[in-house]
């Protein structure tokens, strides 16, 4: 073997390497990927397929299913209605950004004359209520009313240092005119640093037995931190029973909060 083709054999030697190593630089990472919450996998410190442990996703296994308590229509004026469905969820750091449901009606013949549609938030840790205004079903009169979730709710974990700070207080109820043209007013303060917004605020009326007699709602474009607003609910006719109890029910999705 002569010098020169040694230092031929030299110079490819360092050039295949090289090559070699340039490869390897722009394979590996396709054949070596970090495990990640998006890859469809199950790696990582995951409890399931890109859900639990570090993913902010929560697996299906982890939570509670949602508690459909109650859910019934309730007469605005003859022939237009409100549907309101009381619910309950049991996970204190959890909540689903959208999901979609369905109301559906039937007369007391228990003969389907309707539904209606829509997509909410849910809200973690406690009781909420989906309200759906302005109903008509023709001639006929809801009698019975279902509610259920259409879709597979998609969990997300929410921290629990955020859970504790948000806070909004509710003050200063007073029902008057229940008899003729029923009026509620209350204060809501958001008692946080964060603004929050979109609040939906539904009101339900109770009789002496824990009956719902009415629900009404209303919105609020925002809360800025630690701001009070008063608000209102009216109806165009009078309330039928004795209401003994007011429950005010303030929901914002709590994806869309903001640190002041």
């Amino acid at each position: 073997m002569t010098w020169a083709f040694k230092r031929q054999l030299f110079f490819v030697s360092i050039f295949v390497a090289l090559l070699l190593a340039f490869g390897f630089l722009i394979i590996f990472p396709y054949v070596n990927k970090l495990p990640t919450c998006i890859d469809n996998k199950q790696n990582g410190d995951e409890k399931g397929i890109d859900c639990g442990g570090s993913c902010t996703k929560a697996c299906t296994f982890e939570v509670d299913q949602i508690s459909i308590l109650w859910s019934r229509t309730f007469e605005v004026i003859p022939g237009r209605y409100n549907a309101v469905a009381y619910l309950e969820n049991h996970n204190k750091n959890a909540a689903i950004y959208k999901i979609k449901y369905k109301f559906r009606f039937s007369d007391k013949d228990n003969i389907y004359i309707g539904k209606r549609e829509g997509e909410t938030f849910i809200p973690s840790s406690g009781r909420f209520a989906i309200f759906e205004a302005g109903i008509g079903v023709g001639n006929s009169v809801p009698v019975f009313t279902t509610f259920e979730f259409t879709e597979t709710p998609i969990w997300n974990k929410i921290p629990e240092d955020i859970m504790k700070q948000l806070k909004i207080l509710v003050s200063d109820i007073k029902l008057e005119n229940q008899n003729t043209r029923p009026h509620l007013s209350a204060t809501i303060k958001n008692d946080s640093l964060f603004t929050i917004p979109e609040v939906s605020v539904v009101v339900l009326l109770y009789d002496e037995k824990g009956n719902a007699l009415s629900a009404s709602r209303t919105y609020l474009d925002e809360l800025t931190p630690e701001e009070s607003e008063d608000i209102n609910f009216t109806w165009p006719e009078p309330i039928v029973g004795n209401v003994v109890a007011k429950e005010i029910i303030s929901m914002y999705n709590v994806f869309l909060v903001k640190l002041k």
